[in-house]
């Protein structure tokens, strides 16, 4: 058979098979293995092992199925044991060629994720999760460009470029609208990209519109831009890629305009803004017992909510410290330990008896308006108990109002505030077995979305998060990690956990990351995109064919609102 003719008016050669043009390279057929544990792909002789990586993706042609897996081992056999003992003369380049691939072979295990549509492109038909695993002699291929983009989907309002398989040029998606339904979880230890790829995923919600961010910038990385010294330039932070949508606050308003970092708000905090909760998730910073802590609590109920602090710095001596001990029936040694590390507070700038404007309201007020807020901590960032003691204050009060809001909403008295996906770096502080049932973080994550609010965790101590919480993180993207109990701890109730422990420790130190959740179909493993070079911002400033993101303020209608308004531009009402 042969095709029409070509632009030049030649008639074309025989047309390719659809199926064949959809194959990748071929690699060997299936001996072995089980659903559980994976199947065994002998290579063919074609088929050279030392090209084949974990994490690489790889179809298998079942007889009645189609399967896509990823690569979870490679390793070497022989139909010889006595081979390894008396090894042939391979400096004869004839009895090397005639033996590999024969007496002596290759191997890949391949974990088979997912079953394929029947027909290729078949949007009503998706891949499914695989229950059964293809038959002996089932022929394996390298999986294909067609093949990729069937199951992670192409470019486009909903799914976001984030990197490409290994050894692989195809563009890899994830699924924006799922990944922000619950929370995100970022990990890896220090110097594997973790920033950087927590970047191009604020990239792409920033895109696609669906949801606001709120970014506690503890190094001042994701504003303005930071210093690139590994390759030796300027990032681009968020507000200078879309400039329009990103409102950014400071905390160190000198460091700021040291860095040429123009900001929107100059945040200061009241010391009646300070709860007991933000107290009791400070032990471990401020070195406090568990009674000098609580004592907090006792103080509040004397002098109220918002003079507690203020009255109670305002003593003078250790008599008046021991005289109220006894009056709130406190040992007087923890009180006046509280005293002593309340009184370290007031070296934070920022903190100030009465704060003119209330940060958290403003921070909802740039929210409501479709932008998204970075906070830069400045000097600050390197306190961790001044970047938890503003980030959970912070995130309390926002959080009740948006509670207040969404109850409203369902009484029929107002709308759905839009989803909001909070950002903090150093998570496994916040969200401790010891302190995350103290902290609004560990609130948020036990509620997943109820009030249309999620995290998004950065973290290269995932062993230090509390397991209930960590369950509830629905997209983890995982840099090389090379400790036991954070690996461990990264993959604990995933499926193909053994198999997935083997591919994360095989990581490279620089741009690849696992992964796995409700963001994507299967777990990956990704080179990341490029991000830091001039072509790199134009494609990351550029939205995806086809659509236009939101001006600010506009993502807050609501589908309906959005039909009901373009009818009524087609069909005006007379008059």
């Amino acid at each position: 058979m042969t095709g029409g003719p070509n632009q030049n008016g030649e008639t074309s050669g025989p047309v390719a098979d659809p199926l064949m043009e959809s194959r990748g390279a071929a690699l060997g057929m299936v001996l072995d293995g089980s659903l559980s544990q994976g199947v065994e792909v002998r290579l063919d002789p074609s088929a050279s092992v030392e090209e084949i990586k974990v994490g690489a993706f790889v179809t298998i042609r079942g007889d009645n199925n189609n399967f896509f897996g990823v690569v979870t081992d490679v390793s070497l056999g022989t139909t010889d044991p006595r081979l390894k003992h008396t090894p042939p003369p391979v400096d004869n380049p004839f009895i090397a060629q005639v033996m590999s691939g024969t007496v002596a072979y290759g191997t890949i295990s391949v974990l088979p994720n997912l079953i394929m549509p029947a027909v290729m492109g078949d949007d009503q038909q998706g891949p499914s999760a695989a229950k059964t695993i293809p038959p002996h002699f089932s022929r394996a291929y390298v999986a294909s460009q067609r093949d990729v983009e069937a199951v992670f989907g192409k470019e486009d309002q909903r799914h976001f470029w984030i990197g490409s398989p290994l050894d692989m040029e195809h563009k890899l998606c994830v699924d924006l609208d799922e990944m922000v339904k619950r929370s995100i979880g970022v990990f890896g230890k220090s110097g594997t990209g973790k920033t950087f790829l927590t970047r191009l995923l604020l990239v792409g919600i920033l895109q696609q519109g669906q949801a606001s961010t709120l970014i506690f910038d503890m190094h001042s990385e994701y504003g303005w831009g930071a210093a690139d010294p590994e390759n030796n330039r300027f990032a681009k932070g968020l507000k200078q890629l879309f400039p329009a949508q990103v409102s950014t606050f400071t905390l160190d308003e000198d460091s700021s305009r040291r860095r040429q970092s123009p900001f929107d708000e100059v945040v200061r905090i009241g010391y009646g803004e300070i709860e007991p909760e933000d107290i009791e998730m400070l032990r471990e910073t401020l070195n406090l017992s568990e009674v000098a802590a609580s004592a907090a609590f006792n103080l509040q109920q004397k002098f109220g909510q918002r003079q507690w602090m203020s009255k109670f710095l305002a003593l003078d001596g250790r008599d008046s410290i021991f005289e109220m001990a006894n009056e709130i029936q406190v040992q007087p040694n923890a009180l006046a330990s509280l005293y002593n590390r309340l009184n370290r507070l007031k070296r934070f700038d920022f903190l100030v008896e009465s704060a003119g404007q209330d940060a958290a309201n403003r921070v909802v007020e740039h929210l409501d308006q479709g932008r998204h807020v970075v906070l830069e901590f400045g000097k600050y960032g390197r306190d961790l108990t001044a970047y938890m003691l503003v980030s959970n204050l912070l995130t309390r009060r926002i959080h009740n109002q948006y509670v207040d809001r969404k109850e409203e909403a369902e009484g029929g008295q107002g709308r759905d505030p839009r989803p909001l996906v909070i950002v903090i770096e150093e998570a496994h502080k916040f969200l401790s077995q010891s302190v995350a049932s103290h902290t609004i973080f560990g609130t948020i994550a036990r509620e997943l979305r109820k009030y249309n609010v999620t995290l998004m965790v950065i973290d290269q101590r995932p062993s230090g998060i509390d397991s209930e919480v960590m369950s509830q993180v629905g997209t983890r993207l995982t840099c090389l990690l090379d400790n036991e109990r954070d690996i461990e701890a990264v993959l604990e109730g995933t499926p193909g956990s053994r198999q997935l422990r083997t591919v994360l420790a095989r990581l490279e130190p620089k741009q690849q990351a696992l992964i796995f959740g409700h963001a994507l179909p299967m777990p990956v493993v990704i080179h990341t995109r490029e991000y830091g070079s001039t072509d790199s911002y134009e494609q990351l400033s550029r939205s995806a064919a086809g659509w236009t993101p939101p001006a600010p303020g506009e993502a807050m209608e609501t589908q309906k609102e959005r039909l009901d308004r373009e009818i009524s531009e087609l069909f005006p009402e007379d008059g």
